[in-house]
């Protein structure tokens, strides 16, 4: 079938659109400029200053204190069945795929630096003043030494014409990294590391940085280390290089011990006798270190508000109540989430749509930018797109304000910043609770909402001055508006959304289009086959939520094989592929993905030597890196390993099929997935 001359045009016209001024999608101009009004990224800002004051450690002191004000909040807010979950953590129960870990709590710590007299003359660190200095899972230690420098700490050369014994270790690794080699066989007494932030631009431009550091929290063997900033180890080691003895004082009163996750929800009950039982969540993670302000008091107070705003505007008749039920959930990260959907199934089962904050507030010094995720390939769905379409109205109508072009809601905080949003649209991306959700053992579709880069995430400076009220309102509008309307969605939805639809096929086939020049004529048949396969089960996921007209789908069928039609498929020799292609199916008794937080089912069960060796792991596509994440979502009983092996090649980049075959070997190997007979 041949393209129509109008389906040309709108393919060209969506390459070169500027969205309608004023043309709002989805939601009535009523009913967003109720949600205009009444969100405040003050009233969210105040909350965050009160959360980034507490060290929120898993199963902590501090993480309870903070579990109690959001819970107190739900309640000033009227929100209904106001809950605070406890599930217990062991060290050994498995939630799926989550190993748990006991709770960890620091009582004491300090790093002083001794004159020859051995008087302390500087304090290095301070556990009250900065709790991010001593790293995570850091055990009870007091220890009077030389400071030796060990470099990376990871090799043995490393170590060469080094006595540690008994001394404190100066590393640039992550303290996890060296503890094999410099505290269990040479016997150093302890860690000081100033191992620096995930790579970006800004990777090491800020000297003053201190990084929250980790130690594994399942090993047997008991250390501490204390994180400096890369100005304090550089001042160490050019000392050091001159032959100075640097002595240093080290005392840590802390340890892990049982506990529980504890995860506090609240509800907003659907109206619909026939639709309450199925839920929308909103969720975030509010763990992490003080301060620990955009990761994440910035997702968890941005919820909060959402929550507040939504009630209050009910409450007041402003807004109908929503049909499906929404829910309010704020969960230790992933690890707290597999707990929470592997602990209550029918919770998990009642779930139809999830809507991720995970870094929601940064400011300009953060140099972050503002992302709304597309879901994966693996799980076909319209419910990122409303995300996405919401997105793409804020940054029109921010645009318009910061340029004084006409604009109906400038979507700004009057403490807040004015320029216009610029969120990046419809990428892909994983590293929240998000990933639990969507993985193929629960298959929730998301909007993801989060700022990357950030050039302060997991330091001292991710402060509560860096997050902007202004970023804060805008995430809560794009959540709110989202999550009501898919509360609402039914059969008188299916206009609007099928607009939508189209609006978004026809950008993502641009895109298709342009990656032609990096592919072979037999890639780019598998990736124009796989794109129109996925468009096509995005529009019948419409199913799970409401009943599609026959004229629709008569409709659609000819808009995508009309559009499939622009590239007639290549009929190029097939590449000869000299492997069995077996077809595997999901052990439906491990839920999760494989590599989680503090804990790697895959290597552990596996063995941590051979599955360094699994090539998969680190593979970096064209277009992206997510291989063995998919790869398992995409296990379902149907598709051969050559099947998988197309599917990831479309999403990523083209992967040799021997790579994808040794990890599902392996993954059957430790019983993830099971052979089809």
């Amino acid at each position: 079938m041949k393209p129509t001359i109008t389906l040309l045009i709108l393919l060209f016209l969506v390459l070169c659109e500027r969205p309608t001024e004023g043309q709002i999608p989805l939601l009535s101009k009523e009913v967003v400029g109720s949600l205009h009004g009444e969100l405040s990224g003050e009233a969210a800002k105040r909350n965050l200053e009160f959360i980034t004051q507490l060290h929120r450690m898993r199963g902590s002191a501090e993480f309870k204190e903070a579990i109690n004000f959001v819970e107190g909040k739900l309640k000033e807010y009227k929100l209904q069945e106001v809950e605070v979950i406890q599930i217990p953590m062991d060290g050994k129960t498995f939630y799926g795929t989550q190993k748990s870990r006991l709770a960890w709590e620091a009582e004491f710590a300090e790093l002083w630096e001794l004159d020859h007299s051995g008087q302390p003359v500087f304090r290095l660190a301070d556990w009250q003043s900065m709790p991010i200095t001593l790293a995570e899972d850091s055990e009870s230690g007091e220890v009077t030494s030389e400071l030796i420098d060990i470099g990376a700490g990871s090799a043995e050369q490393d170590y060469a014409g080094k006595n540690v014994t008994g001394k404190l270790v100066l590393t640039s690794s992550p303290p996890d990294e060296v503890v094999p080699l410099a505290i269990e066989k040479y016997g150093a007494a302890g860690i000081v590391s100033y191992a620096q932030n995930q790579v970006t631009a800004w990777w090491k431009e800020d000297a003053n940085l201190i990084r929250w550091g980790h130690l594994n929290s399942f090993s047997p063997t008991n250390t501490f280390c204390f994180m400096i900033s890369l100005k304090q180890a550089s001042a160490f080691q050019q000392r050091l290089t001159q032959g100075e003895k640097i002595n240093l004082y080290a005392k840590v009163k802390a340890g892990r011990r049982l506990g529980y996750y504890s995860i506090v929800t609240a509800i907003i009950k659907g109206s619909d006798p026939s639709l309450q039982g199925q839920e929308i969540a909103y969720t975030c993670h509010l763990d992490h270190q003080r301060p620990g302000a955009n990761d994440n008091a910035s997702g968890s107070v941005t919820i909060l508000e959402i929550a507040r705003t939504l009630q209050k505007l009910i409450e007041q008749g402003q807004l109908q109540k929503p049909k499906r039920t929404l829910r309010f959930i704020w969960s230790p990260e992933i690890e707290g989430t597999l707990a929470l959907l592997n602990q209550r199934p029918a919770l998990a089962a009642r779930i139809k749509a999830n809507i991720h904050l995970d870094m929601v507030g940064g400011g300009p010094m953060t140099k972050s930018i503002f992302h709304v995720a597309a879901g994966p390939k693996s799980l076909p769905s319209f419910i990122s797109g409303i995300g996405e379409a919401f997105g793409e109205y804020v940054n029109s109508e921010t645009d318009a304000y910061a340029s004084g072009y006409n604009n109906t809601f400038s979507f700004v905080s009057q403490e807040g910043g004015k320029e216009a949003l610029q969120a990046v649209l419809g990428q892909f991306h994983m590293g929240s609770d998000h990933d639990v959700y969507q993985e193929s053992s629960f298959k929730i579709p998301s909007i993801y909402m989060h700022d990357w880069p950030d050039r302060y995430i997991h330091t001292n400076f991710d402060m509560a001055a860096n997050i902007d009220p202004t970023k804060l309102k805008r995430a809560g509008f794009i959540g709110a508006a989202s999550g009501y309307f898919i509360a609402n969605l039914d059969d008188h939805s299916i206009d609007p959304l099928w607009v939508m639809i189209q609006k978004q096929t026809l950008r993502t086939t641009s895109q298709v289009i342009g990656k032609k020049t990096q592919l072979s004529s037999t890639e780019f048949e598998n990736l124009w086959a796989n794109h129109f396969s996925f468009q096509r089960a995005v529009f019948n996921s419409l199913l799970n939520f409401c009943a599609v007209p026959a004229s629709v789908h008569e409709e659609s069928s000819k808009f995508y094989s009309q559009l499939e039609a622009l590239h007639p498929l290549i009929k190029s020799p097939k590449t000869r592929i000299k492997i069995s292609s077996p077809i595997y199916k999901r052990n439906a008794a491990i839920k999760g993905p494989l590599s989680v937080f503090g804990y790697d089912y895959f290597s552990d069960h596996l063995g941590h030597d051979k599955a360094s060796t699994i090539r998969l792991l680190n593979y970096q596509g064209l277009w992206g890196h997510e291989y063995a994440y998919e790869a398992l979502n995409f296990v379902d009983g149907i598709r051969s390993v050559i099947d998988i092996r197309n599917a990831l090649s479309a999403e990523f980049g083209p992967i040799p099929v021997e790579l994808v075959d040794e990890y599902l070997t392996a993954l059957e190997s430790i019983q993830v997935i099971q052979k089809v007979k």
